[in-house]
């Protein structure tokens, strides 16, 4: 049979001052291989994006001994939004403790052709994207439990 085509690249990070990452310096995803990567789009008044946060922080403490990180891109859909005052105080208030990476011109939105808040994509060891789920996410649910699968696949892969 034909070799399975490679999954395509996920694209670099498109922000890289401290003034546009939270929680973290400034990260390159290239510097993250070796890890899988959960890249999460959200807003902080997004009703659908606030009802995803009980279910990020389940994963993100399952998974915090081993190489897996959360992204979270925030990319504003409100002009309060756009306000990265306003993006700290909601991550403070969220309680989001993962890197977040303010996405205020939509440069990173673009390259990843998204159109949705949330959303999720799945980047393995290698850099190349894995899986993509739209939509709100829920212990329990069926979407969150096959992307809680698929990140145990990538986190069980070979990084070599």
């Amino acid at each position: 049979g034909c070799p399975a085509q490679a999954a395509p690249e996920a694209p670099e990070f498109t922000h890289s001052s401290q003034a546009e990452w939270l929680n973290s310096k400034p990260l390159r995803l290239s510097q993250l291989r070796g890890k899988v990567v959960l890249i999460e789009f959200w807003a902080f008044e997004c009703v659908n994006c606030r009802r995803s946060q009980a279910w990020l922080h389940a994963i993100q403490q399952r998974h915090a001994d081993k190489d897996f990180v959360i992204v979270s891109v925030h990319t504003p859909e409100l002009p309060e939004e756009r306000s990265i005052a306003n993006v700290r105080a909601a991550v403070s208030e969220q309680k989001i403790t993962n890197p977040v990476m303010v996405d205020g011109d939509y440069s990173y939105w673009n390259a990843l052709k998204n159109e949705y808040w949330p959303a999720f994509y799945l980047i393995d060891k290698h850099g190349r994207m894995a899986s993509t789920t739209i939509g709100e996410m829920h212990m329990g649910a069926a979407r969150a439990a096959e992307l809680k699968q698929a990140i145990e696949e990538q986190l069980a892969a070979d990084a070599s």
